[in-house]
């Protein structure tokens, strides 16, 4: 497997796909899944001559799973230690879900020297929870309630996201693919316990509204108007708002996992901002 060791001692895990002159793209994650959440666009883009890249965030999929540093300023200096460890330059950052906090407070604390373009999809910036100065974001109940189903049971915790609002499945005429939802339980359980439970607060609870104010590239800005995990007003269209030069792109009735559900377009759509 292709690993490389973060400076504070953390094996992380990634693909390295496609023609190695080719502009590189990036990816991250979301939760509580690995890089192999990213295949289908990491296939379509390197079949169009594109250097793809995805890591399994530390504690995910198959990187190494330490008790501490589950946190987004570590995930975001993980990140930077990949572009550095790859020497990648010029590169497209793509970021699904808490993968788009990832590529915001990565933007934040490092700068976009090694990148020319960025992306969210489906992403949990500006910030999830609600608080005095959010009044639109998500009551800290939400995410208490997937903190006690984290412990009381993750496996079926994850199974039941993936059956019903990650994918849109509990919406009237949804036709359900299991093959979906069995991807998510398998890369789900695939995390460490304590590094899934930490990710919680993480992707909830960061603020990363400074962060989008320091984006200084074209961004590309993806999300479902019927995202029931990340919803639209708090997320893709708050940051629409935040982020100079960006471009917004909102798929009617598309759920949060759209990079599964409207693969098709979104491959698309990324294609054309990439060549843009």
């Amino acid at each position: 497997m292709a690993t490389f060791t973060t400076r504070d001692d953390v094996q992380i895990y990634f693909k390295d796909w496609g023609p190695r002159d080719g502009q590189p793209v990036v990816f991250s994650h979301g939760w509580p899944l690995s890089a192999d959440s990213w295949e289908s666009q990491m296939f379509f883009l390197a079949s169009h001559g594109y250097r793809v890249i995805a890591h399994d965030r530390r504690g995910h999929g198959r990187s190494s799973q330490p008790w501490d540093g589950n946190d987004m300023d570590h995930y975001a200096d993980d990140l930077a230690q990949l572009l550095e460890h790859l020497d990648i330059q010029g590169a497209a950052l793509f970021g699904f879900s808490t993968g788009g906090g990832e590529v915001a407070r990565y933007i934040g604390r490092h700068g976009t020297a090694r990148v020319k373009k960025a992306g969210l999809i489906s992403a949990v910036p500006p910030l999830m929870l609600k608080t005095a100065d959010n009044p639109g974001g998500l009551p800290i109940e939400v995410f208490d309630g997937l903190r006690a189903g984290s412990i009381k049971d993750r496996s079926q915790l994850y199974k039941d996201i993936a059956s019903g609002p990650f994918f849109g499945f509990n919406r009237e005429g949804a036709t359900p693919s299991q093959g979906m939802i069995d991807s998510f339980w398998v890369q789900g359980m695939w995390g460490g316990h304590k590094n899934t439970y930490d990710s919680i607060a993480a992707f909830s609870a960061t603020d990363f509204r400074e962060d989008l104010k320091k984006f200084d590239v074209p961004t590309l800005i993806v999300h479902g108007d019927d995202d029931q995990i990340v919803p639209i007003d708090a997320a893709g269209r708050a940051s629409a708002q935040l982020v100079k030069n960006s471009k917004l792109i909102v798929y009617p009735g598309a759920p949060h996992g759209l990079t599964d559900t409207h693969k098709d377009k979104l491959n698309q759509d990324l294609l054309d901002f990439l060549k843009s």
